[in-house]
């Protein structure tokens, strides 16, 4: 299924894909620094060894698809543990641990800011010492003790409180050591799922590196890598959720224990058909190192005095190392690798730099506009679970006159838009760009996800429709208005979702350079805590500068909550218009063509 490992490199598509990999050695060290002396960066390509194996031994690990597979189904078994106990924790603290309503508030955003900052770090442990196999294998440690202490803590009578509390009554809450038993399993699985968020999706994707000849495969991967998070919501938002709320909630934490028990268990049984990246040292040295260089030289002319153009430094005895061709623009880095005294051994570590390292900072640079729109973005998805769900909440739930529809379970239904979605992205989206277009992937990742930022555009649109027509009714005296109407909007966001989530995760794995993969793709997460902490400074701002009532007042009715979608859809326009100019302004990473070596006859 895949082709072979060879040392050859080919220029980045425009989708962005990572370059072809040389696979090594398990055991190999790297040679000393290149010509100038300082430490020559590597990524060893090491094939993880059976037992039978002796030590060392070569070990060359072409694509298998068990390897993905196995990794796909760790991320649906987490994504259900994880989301078991992301989706009920402020039911949970109000109803078993008795915490007011602000102090829970409080704890849960402080708890997701977290669970969404700590992958920067998994990543940063994954790209410069432990590599990402090593990261996956210790956060999984943390993970199960606790998911094992979250369980203990609810199924204990002596770390909970002996009686349950009804959502909104005033009731003793639990003492100060049942809290922080409790938040102690709640960190510790922060932790946990914060190095598996970092270092799983890159860990994935590189078994693909080897099969450049169909890119379409790892790009298929990043999808389905997608659905399996979702999917793992949905069955956690149905049936974890009902186990906990109704039969016992140490079943629900319980079940979730299990889920990821299983999870490493495959993984670990995985390992014979792994190929794993064992990282060498800090790539934040590299990045350092080049703006020091930089500084130095930047009185340095990059043309000679004839015209012509300055040498570059190049290691060229760096066969194994991805190398970056130089692109136009943010000319003031090029001079960290501008050679002024003649030979570049004449230079120190911090004087002079590859042209690699400048590309891996210039590639930084450009992608940090892009991302800041990722966090407006995300600030703009997350009305989808505060006010999309208030405004279910004024609505009639039910549906063909008898059934119930609980509000909160659109959250769940929109996980199946998503699936939907994907699958219309993949079976059809996809392959006919491939045909307008010619190009292998169809889309590019960055009109993907443009396409998604649109898409939200008319979401929030459609929901400040709605609004508006549910309140014409109230003011008229009309029935209330069917839930059912809040379906386009959901559909909308699932679209936006998936178009714009998965080229996110390609975007910022294949644009990063190959030390950096890790915590490239974190950028995601941390984007996504950013937008909580954006959303909930829109609100309060809002909500002080429209008084009382206000836009958000506490009876929906008496408010104006199609303003404040308006509102939104504003912001989400600038943000596309924002992003549409950055995008076309954007330089993609370019790898270097590699030279072949004359050959006699």
């Amino acid at each position: 299924m895949g082709g072979g490992g060879g040392g050859t490199r080919s220029r980045g598509d425009e989708r962005g894909v990572g370059p072809l990999l040389p696979e090594m050695q398990s055991g190999m060290t790297p040679p000393p620094g290149g010509s100038n002396g300082h430490h020559h960066r590597r990524q060893q390509v090491s094939a993880m060894e059976s037992g039978g194996d002796a030590p060392g031994a070569a070990a060359r690990r072409r694509f298998n698809w068990k390897a993905p597979a196995i990794v796909l189904v760790f991320e649906l078994l987490e994504s259900i543990a994880f989301s078991g106990v992301a989706l009920n924790l402020v039911v949970y603290l109000a109803t078993v641990l008795h915490g007011s309503t602000a102090f829970n508030a409080a704890h849960v955003d402080t708890w997701n800011g977290t669970t969404f900052i700590v992958p920067v770090i998994g990543a940063f442990l994954a790209d410069s010492y432990w590599g990402k196999y090593r990261t996956i294998l210790a956060s999984i440690a943390f993970y199960l003790v606790g998911l094992v202490l979250l369980t203990v803590s609810a199924a204990v009578p002596s770390l909970r409180p002996g009686t349950a509390c009804q959502m909104g009554a005033s009731c003793a809450p639990a003492t100060k050591t049942q809290f922080s038993v409790f938040f102690a399993a709640l960190y510790l699985t922060s932790i946990g799922t914060g190095g598996v968020k970092s270092a799983l999706l890159p860990f994935g994707a590189e078994q693909y590196d080897d099969d450049a000849e169909r890119p379409e495969r790892k790009q298929a991967f990043f999808s389905w890598f997608f659905a399996a998070i979702n999917l793992g919501i949905f069955i956690a938002g149905t049936l974890i959720s009902w186990l906990e709320q109704n039969v016992a909630w140490a079943l629900g934490f319980g079940v979730g224990t299990a889920c990821l028990l299983v999870a490493a268990l495959a993984f670990v049984a995985g390992t014979p058909w792994y190929r794993v990246q064992m990282p060498t040292g800090s790539p934040l040295k590299d990045i350092i190192r080049v703006l020091v260089a930089a500084f130095r030289k930047r009185r340095v002319r990059l043309e000679l005095e004839d015209g012509a153009a300055a040498p570059l430094h190049e290691d060229d005895d760096a066969k194994d190392e991805q190398q970056l061709a130089r692109t136009k623009g943010l000319r003031c880095l090029d001079r960290a690798a501008v050679i002024v005294k003649g030979e570049a051994a004449a230079e120190g570590a911090w004087s002079l730099c590859t042209v690699s390292e400048v590309e891996g900072v210039k590639i930084l640079v450009r992608m940090l506009p892009i991302w800041a729109t990722c966090v407006l973005y995300a600030a703009s998805l997350g009305q989808m679970t505060t006010t999309f769900i208030q405004q279910g909440m004024a609505m009639d739930a039910r549906v063909g006159g008898r059934f119930k529809v609980p509000v909160a379970s659109l959250v769940s239904v929109e996980v199946v838009f998503m699936l939907l979605w994907v699958a219309l992205h993949d079976a059809a989206v996809i392959p006919l760009a491939r045909r307008v277009t010619g190009r292998p992937g169809g889309l590019t990742q960055l009109q993907r996800m443009g396409v998604g930022r649109f898409l939200v555009v008319l979401a929030l649109g459609t929901a400040a429709l709605v609004e508006r027509r549910r309140l014409r009714g109230v003011s008229a005296g009309g029935a209330a208005m069917s839930i059912v109407w809040q379906v386009p909007q959901f559909v909308l966001v699932a679209g936006s979702d998936v178009f714009c989530g998965i080229a996110q995760l390609e975007f910022f794995y294949g644009e990063a350079p190959a030390a950096m993969r890790s915590i490239c793709s974190a950028f995601s997460f941390l984007a996504l805590s950013l937008g909580f902490y954006v959303n909930s400074l829109v609100v309060t701002l809002v909500a002080a500068a429209t008084g009382r009532p206000g836009w958000l007042a506490p009876d929906l009715n008496a408010g104006h909550l199609d303003y404040y979608f308006w509102l939104w859809t504003v912001i989400s326009v600038a943000n596309l218009l924002l992003y549409m100019v950055l995008a076309a302004r954007y330089t993609p990473k370019q790898v270097a063509a590699a030279v072949e070596p004359a050959t006699s006859d």
